[in-house]
């Protein structure tokens, strides 16, 4: 079956780095695409960045555009967020999310991610 399995949250400081890691399980990677989402406390879930593994077209939010980079390595079916210059706002549970041709849409179960000082 499928399985997206999010890791490398945590706490970090204002202006610190993280790199989210989704391992992804159950299908052919180049069939999908694959997105990260995050959802804060009283917020609806909200796209942060996608990327078409097929053709490594990357799409972002505004809100994490020249700060975060999405990237995949096929060949561990795994796709990464990389957050740089993080902000209090971006604390949230980051998901991460795979639309399968011809299969659907499945999610994993999240990573918790809190800019504090």
């Amino acid at each position: 079956q499928v399985q997206l399995v999010e890791s490398g949250g945590g706490l970090v400081q204002p202006g610190g780095s993280l790199r989210l890691s989704c391992a992804a399980a159950g299908f052919t990677f180049s069939d999908a695409v694959m997105s990260w989402y995050r959802q804060a406390p009283g917020k609806e879930r909200e796209l942060v960045a996608a990327i078409r593994t097929t053709d490594d077209i990357t799409n972002y939010a505004d809100s994490v555009k020249g700060r975060s980079t999405i990237s995949r390595d096929n060949a561990k079916n795994t796709v990464f967020l990389q957050m740089n210059s993080l902000k209090p706002e971006d604390t949230a549970v980051y998901y991460c999310k795979a639309v399968i041709f011809r299969a659907g849409t499945y999610w994993g179960q999240g990573t918790q991610v809190t800019v504090s000082s």
